[in-house]
């Protein structure tokens, strides 16, 4: 039985969770992912000051690993700040298989606001990120204003315009359950945000849920990184080490080329979608800021880098024409994400 839950609750359902065979090292891709972010921020690759409530970082990665997660939050949050633009603040953000991401309270140090942002992940993931949260003032006063509460349950935590929830995005009736406990709104243009999450859901879970939000949402953008070109020999060293970790790609085939992963989400409803490798959207990053994070570590393996790069990639898909033009071209001065 749960425990009780702090500061008024939350009612729950009683749903049991029917984990996958693989589920578990799935769940332990959050932990390998936050400890490198939490590294790169040591290093000055980009500011967080809210990573290191949730992990601990001490064993220092390798430069091509630092650099190519410092392409990935940056060409995601590039995107999320023109969509933030493009909206002024009435939105909504809902952050797929979130983790540990800390986007939500750097967007509160910032002029940006949004109508409501919403995270979900595997309940084990959101309890653990629920107990830090608890547990840190500087982290509930983010949350927390003069007028609202802060509702915790042991996985899930609800606050004025922000929501973390535990939920299998494979079971699409519980998805739905809790977007209404988060107050969503099916009409407010939202920014969907996945990393690395997709390649994990099958094929066939993975169209509901992307069908699902298409027939939902009338106005939508979702962003999704995550591995590319899988049908070469490194896409191949790179499957066979996740395999031995316990991990099957169920989404595989979706991440044999840009153009398979464009169509997934143009089969499943979406208006449009476009795609780059991790080699254009490093190129698509300012001058400046590239030779700034060059020159916190030297380079051994370019090559390897550049593989790295040729086999992640960012994907943006659309609902409607608001959106449709939402790209990965860079401003001269992208810095109020504070990840610069």
């Amino acid at each position: 039985m749960e425990p009780p839950s702090a500061g008024g609750g939350i009612a729950h359902n009683n749903t049991t969770h029917k984990f996958h065979p693989c589920d578990e090292a799935v769940i332990a891709t959050n932990d390998d992912a936050s400890d490198c972010k939490r590294g790169a921020v040591r290093l000055g690759y980009w500011k967080d000051d809210y990573i290191g409530y949730f992990v601990r970082n001490q064993e220092r990665k390798a430069p091509e690993i630092n650099r190519g997660y410092f392409a990935r939050v940056k060409g995601v949050e590039m995107c999320v700040e023109k969509f933030l633009k493009k909206t002024a603040g009435n939105c909504q953000i809902i952050n797929l298989g979130c983790g540990f991401d800390t986007l939500y309270f750097r967007l509160r140090d910032t002029a940006h606001q949004v109508k409501n942002f919403i995270e979900l992940d595997f309940p084990t993931v959101t309890a653990r990120k629920c107990y830090t949260i608890k547990r840190n003032k500087a982290l509930l006063a983010k949350i927390h204003d003069e007028d609202g509460e802060v509702r915790l349950s042991p996985t899930d935590l609800h606050g004025p315009n922000y929501h973390l929830m535990g939920v299998d995005l494979r079971n699409l009736d519980e998805v739905d359950n809790k977007l209404q406990q988060a107050e969503v709104d099916y009409t407010l243009p939202t920014i969907f945000l996945a990393e690395c999450v997709l390649v994990y859901i099958e094929a066939q879970n993975c169209r509901n849920l992307l069908k699902w939000i298409a027939q939902k949402f009338q106005a939508a953008v979702f962003v999704n990184y995550e591995q590319v070109n899988m049908n070469d020999r490194f896409g191949d060293v790179m499957l066979n080490n996740l395999r031995s970790r316990g991990c099957s790609l169920a989404g595989v085939e979706s991440c044999l080329s840009l153009e398979t992963q464009t169509n997934r989400f143009k089969d499943c409803g979406w208006s449009g979608a476009r795609a780059w490798d991790m080699v254009q959207v490093y190129d698509s990053i300012s001058t400046s800021e590239r030779q700034r994070i060059e020159r916190l570590e030297m380079l051994d393996e370019g090559e390897l880098l550049l593989q790295l790069f040729q086999h992640y990639c960012l994907v943006v898909a659309w609902l409607g024409v608001a959106f449709q033009d939402l790209d990965i071209t860079v401003e001269e001065l992208m810095s109020s994400l504070n990840i610069d």
